[in-house]
């Protein structure tokens, strides 16, 4: 997940729980993953069930998790890769084949979401998912009646054109805008709002997606990954356009703060970019037993529900569903319907030329050259 963690785990580099000795050397499994990203409890649970030592080792951005590949033998048993990240390292050969026979939990996957993985991963053949989440609008609710009026906030903040349309933007201009600075991801958004396919290449679309980007640059007050919850929090800036994860942390931080502002996050009815973290295993891993047994612990309902507890993020077993806090597993942000589900996407990466174009247009779009 894209957020604005630290890359280093709760406890530092490396939580140790009770060991277990196996003919004479310990037990363990390093795990490569997003900053805050699983409970805890479940790693402390996972080690008193096998005495298997967990050392978590957090990155934060897609940069940093390919770049530590880059480098060779990492060490690590697990990875928790996002989409476009594991498509580009399956094809660099950095990932083994999954031998489902030792995930027996796998059968808990939610066909849904792994339909949605085989974009990355045809066949499904090297990873499962771990969690999944979208890119929507989050705003702060009073500024948004302010603006638009009672009646009109909900149905305005539904559509990509507060965002596209700049009579719309405009209204927030003043109270701070900031916008996902991933160009692939608003390539995608804005290609989609135009009905076209949202990992088209064409030249012709992507241009026309460029010159629907470039309308809201004046609007914007900051391109941002980093500091988007914060921000939002602290009432900083009053729309953004954001993922849902750091949209109900900036939530929880205005609530936690007690500073009267309340955080909303809508996935707008044109549909939305569905990205995808997942659970896979390096050829050279050390431990590869232990990677299966982490894995498999991960795919059971009752821990999968936990981790999305924790992280307030779906998770891709369906069955966990049962015992979600019903403020999360109820909330339509998180968990969509089946009609907004069929019109969230997943993109698989461009070609070379396409992305060369996305890369350039996008530096442009942010200077507003």
């Amino acid at each position: 997940m894209k957020n604005s963690c630290t890359a280093l785990w709760l406890f530092g580099l490396c939580w140790c729980g009770p060991l277990l000795p196996a003919f004479g050397q310990e037990k363990a499994v390093s795990i490569y993953g997003w900053g805050d990203y699983i409970d805890p409890k479940v790693i402390e649970d996972f080690t008193k069930e096998t005495g298997i030592k967990v050392t978590y080792d957090g990155y934060d951005s897609n940069e940093a998790c390919e770049a530590r590949f880059l480098a060779g033998k990492t060490g690590f048993d697990v990875v928790i890769v996002p989409g476009p990240v594991l498509q580009r390292q399956i094809a660099a050969g950095v990932y083994q084949k999954l031998d489902k026979t030792k995930l027996p939990n796998s059968k808990n996957l939610w066909p849904e979401v792994m339909a949605r993985l085989a974009v990355y991963d045809p066949g499904n053949l090297y990873a499962v998912n771990y969690m999944w989440f979208t890119a929507g609008i989050a705003y702060n609710v009073e500024k948004a009646k302010e603006l638009l009026g009672d009646a009109a906030a909900g149905a305005s903040l539904n559509s990509w054109d507060i965002l596209f349309k700049p009579r719309n933007l405009k209204k927030f201009a003043g109270c701070g805008v900031t916008v996902l600075d991933s160009g692939e991801d608003l390539f995608a958004i804005a290609l989609n709002y135009l009905r076209a396919d949202p990992a088209s290449m064409r030249p012709s679309e992507l241009k026309s997606a460029a010159e629907l980007l470039s309308g809201m640059r004046r609007d914007v007050k900051k391109f941002d990954s980093a500091d988007f919850a914060d921000a939002l929090a602290n009432g900083d800036i009053c729309l953004g356009v954001g993922y849902s994860g750091d949209s109900f942390r900036a939530r929880d931080r205005a609530r936690e703060a007690n500073n009267g502002i309340e955080i909303n996050y809508t996935i707008p009815k044109e549909g939305t970019l569905m990205s995808l973290d997942n659970l896979a295993i390096p050829k050279d891993a050390p431990h590869v037993e232990e990677a299966y047994a982490f894995i498999d612990f991960l795919l059971r309902p009752a821990i999968a529900a936990r981790n999305t507890n924790f992280t307030h993020l779906a998770n891709g077993i369906l069955a966990s569903k049962s015992s979600i806090g019903k403020d999360i597993v109820e909330n339509k942000s998180i968990y969509p319907d089946a009609a907004i589900l069929q019109r969230l996407f997943a993109v698989a990466n461009h070609d070379p030329a396409a992305r060369k174009t996305i890369v350039r247009e996008w530096a442009r779009i942010k200077t507003g050259k």
